[in-house]
C-alpha cells in the first residue's frame, strides 16, 4: 500500500489523522512540511493547495485534504 500523509509538526489536525492511521493499523509514510505556507511547494504540487493535512493514496488514485474527510476515508477504505 502506498499512502502518504503530508503533515506539519504540532498541527492538531495532522495529529488527528496520524492517530486514526495508527489506531487502524494503516501502513503509511509521513512527509513533514515547512511551517510557512509559501514553502509548501510539494503539498501544492500533489493537492493543488498548501494546507495540511493532505493524504495521498497512490494505490486508489485518491488525494484529499481536511482531517475529518481523511479520517472518514481511512475508516471506510483503509482500516484493517
Amino acid at each position: 500500500m502506498s499512502v502518504t500523509l503530508y503533515a506539519l509538526d504540532g498541527c492538531p489536525y495532522c495529529e488527528k489523522v496520524h492517530d486514526a492511521l495508527r489506531d487502524r493499523d494503516v501502513d503509511y509514510e509521513t512527509e513533514w512540511v515547512e511551517a510557512l505556507h509559501s514553502e509548501r511547494d510539494e503539498v501544492k504540487r500533489v493537492s493543488g493547495q498548501r494546507g495540511v493535512p493532505v493524504l495521498v493514496d497512490d494505490e486508489r488514485g485518491v488525494t484529499m485534504a481536511e482531517s475529518e474527510r481523511i479520517v472518514e476515508y481511512v475508516d471506510a477504505t483503509l482500516a484493517r
